[in-house]
């Protein structure tokens, strides 16, 4: 499977960015450990959503080509498949929740994407997006529950073990498990020692116990800050997390925006909440990971900031 995922490196990166591995001394100081964050939040459109959607895209046949693409998705995902399709002249139709954060639907228009609104339960956007596909035959490119989703999504990783060796673990966050799925793979192919542990926000915890129960429990009105996180696991992610993952660990809202205001402050870094989970879940555990050499995938930076920005206009 990693096979896969070097092969789906090699075709993919002169779409990507390279992101860099950043440490902090403050960061080992406080957690007696090596930390290396895979920093996803410098990649195109700001999140690592842009390796699995250009995989996609290049795996579409002509003809799905030029019947364009739809999703699902409250920001991340809609901006990374609106931004790949446009690299190849495909028309990419996303369906967003009424309550998806006011940039991500802003830059999906940027990117070329055409929105339309949904409900803000998960099975909302479901539901409208099967009835434009029976309306228009386009083809679904599923935020996670998609193997050339989770084969891009597993190239972060995949970068993070060849620059980074020897590490006894990977932190990565899980909301629908595109992530957690692609990084286990790579983690588990290339670095067997390697244990891969998923973060998940307590109010979102249906992955957690989903993997506990042994069967999938919808997200059911998740009410967390990780907007990125609010979905469900899929058949193919819940399989690919149950065989691969060594555990699934919650944190709360305020563990969240705690380890939001150290990446801010202290290494200078704009992560969105998503995009903190997994620093969050590193520091909870900073027991266990005590003089251990740890990498975490930093997944995002697209946070709306017009608020804070609206303060200083007219200054």
């Amino acid at each position: 499977m990693c096979c896969k995922i070097k092969e789906v490196h090699a075709k993919i990166r002169q779409y990507i960015n390279k992101t860099p591995v950043m440490t902090s001394t403050t960061l080992n100081k406080l957690t007696k450990a090596e930390c290396y964050l895979k920093c996803e939040n410098f990649q195109k459109m700001g999140a690592f959503k842009i390796r699995g959607a250009v995989n996609a895209i290049l795996n579409l046949t002509e003809e799905q080509k030029k019947k364009g693409v739809i999703t699902h998705s409250s920001g991340n995902h809609a901006q990374a498949l609106s931004l790949a399709a446009s690299f190849f002249n495909v028309k990419a139709t996303i369906v967003m929740p009424e309550n998806a954060p006011k940039v991500k639907i802003e830059a999906t228009r940027n990117y070329g994407g055409e929105v339309i609104f949904c409900g803000n339960k998960p099975l909302d956007r479901e539901k409208k997006t099967e009835e434009l596909i029976k309306q228009h035959d386009y083809t679904l490119i599923h935020p996670s529950n998609n193997w050339d989703i989770i084969r891009g999504a597993g190239t972060a990783a995949y970068e993070l073990i060849h620059e980074i060796q020897d590490l006894d673990y990977v932190f990565a966050p899980v909301g629908g498990g595109g992530l957690l799925s692609g990084t286990s793979l790579a983690v588990k192919e290339l670095s067997p020692k390697t244990k891969v542990i998923g973060v998940e926000p307590e109010k979102a915890d249906d992955a957690f116990r989903s993997i506990r129960d042994n069967k999938i429990y919808p997200s059911i009105n998740p009410d967390t800050i990780a907007d990125g996180l609010r979905t469900s696991l899929g058949n193919i992610t819940f399989s690919v997390i149950r065989d691969n993952v060594d555990k699934i660990i919650l944190v709360t809202e305020e563990e969240i925006v705690k380890a939001m205001e150290f990446l801010w402050s202290r290494m200078k870094l704009v992560v969105e909440p998503s995009g903190a989970v997994s620093l969050a879940g590193l520091l909870k555990q900073k027991e266990s990971i005590k003089n251990k050499r740890v990498g975490a995938i930093i997944s995002g930076g697209n946070i709306d900031l017009t608020d804070f920005f609206a303060k200083f206009k007219g200054l």
